[in-house]
């Protein structure tokens, strides 16, 4: 049958869109690729110098996988606010909010799959179904029944129809796979091929749900994979959300018009701001820690030791138990040394229900206003 209206060809051009085999055919590297590559790269590295000038590592990658964790969430439209995104209690699994619940798991799925790709450097399918099931609660791996189809928010139209078969799903994520771990294939720089295995991936759509923050977790980590990062703390997902309507119109341009090019300046400029802006952040937090850590020498040399400063600063939230284990105290001894800091100004101590909790809201305004920073 002819197809007449300009909507019909649009709809025929989207279901007909065939994932292709990576690498691709033709040169990604054009030179305003390359010179956009040479920018990124050179933000990258800061950040990553700038990350190992703070001394304890597990302090960003606790803060700012959160932070990761709640703008990639958002990006999905679950929200969540940083009071109740602290209040919550991954370890005890207490939450305020179903949309906490969800934050916490991604970032606790991020840590995890960063420690497996630092550990032995491969970034499996298995990796990847692992991370989902740790991001939905469930092991239901690749879809293996049809009628996923993305559709436009707004106006309920499908745009995007990925693979329906289990083995197609399967052939095409083993391809990705490869990719992934064999250089040989193809010598485009790792940024570019980062930006190529978000897109292939998001056309892949393997999951029921959640591919969208797995697909997200799968940057940071193939950048960590690659000796780009040395902790999973690049904010990229801020910078997707705030150009979301791009973000979408991009993804879907590659699949109705090619348009690779303009897709990987979009990454290769998230990762140059987004590096720049963390960059900022962690500077922030660096000042700060000196502040804090002058002020407690000063009045309170009697029970000042680095390991209590890191504690209040991996967590803007700090519970008195966070403080008996963290230093091996007694409850009361715990309890004295924060209600030190409150009464110096470091902390602000606030009841919730029987639960007190100890805020540093310096940390708090820094990660909240990192816009303006």
């Amino acid at each position: 049958m002819e197809i007449k209206t300009t909507q019909e060809r649009s709809a025929a051009l989207k279901s007909t869109y065939q994932i292709p085999a990576l690498p691709l055919p033709q040169d990604l590297e054009t030179k305003a690729v390359l010179k956009k590559t040479k920018e990124a790269r050179a933000a990258l590295a800061e950040l990553k110098g700038v990350a190992l000038s703070v001394p304890n590592q597990t302090i960003l990658i606790s803060t700012l996988s959160l932070q990761e964790a709640k703008d990639s969430s958002a990006i999905e439209n679950i929200i969540t606010t940083n009071d109740e995104l602290y209040q919550s209690d991954a370890i005890a699994q207490q939450y305020t909010s179903t949309a906490a619940k969800e934050v916490h798991r991604y970032a606790s799925a991020l840590r995890n799959g960063f420690q497996q790709v630092k550990n032995n450097g491969l970034l499996t399918n298995n990796l990847i179904k692992s991370m989902q099931a740790e991001l939905e609660g469930n092991d239901a791996g690749f879809r293996s029944q049809g009628g996923t189809a993305l559709k436009n928010q707004q106006t309920g139209e499908v745009v995007y129809t990925p693979p329906q078969e289990l083995q197609q799903i399967e052939s095409h994520m083993q391809n990705l796979e490869r990719f992934i771990h064999e250089d040989v294939l193809c010598d485009w720089d790792a940024l570019v091929k980062m930006a190529i295995i978000h897109h292939q991936f998001e056309s892949i759509h393997p999951f029921f749900d959640g591919n969208g923050r797995t697909g997200r977790i799968l940057n940071i980590l193939y950048l960590v994979k690659q000796g780009l990062l040395d902790t999973p703390i690049l904010y990229l997902s801020r910078y997707i959300n705030q150009h979301k309507p791009e973000y979408y119109r991009l993804l879907q341009k590659v699949r109705d018009q090619g348009a690779w090019e303009e897709w990987v300046m979009f990454m290769l400029e998230g990762v140059r701001a987004t590096s720049y802006q963390t960059i900022r952040l962690i500077e922030e937090m660096k000042r700060l820690m000196l502040k804090h850590k002058n002020k407690m020498r000063t009045e309170l040399k009697n029970i000042y030791t680095q390991d209590f400063l890191n504690l209040i600063f991996s967590h803007p939230y700090t519970k008195i138990s966070h403080v008996e284990e963290a230093l091996e105290v007694t409850r009361k001894t715990a309890t004295k040394y924060l209600d030190e800091l409150v009464r110096i100004g470091l902390l602000q101590k606030m009841k919730i229900g029987r639960e007190s909790y100890y805020i540093n809201q310096d940390l708090m305004e820094c990660l909240s206003n990192v816009h303006g920073l």
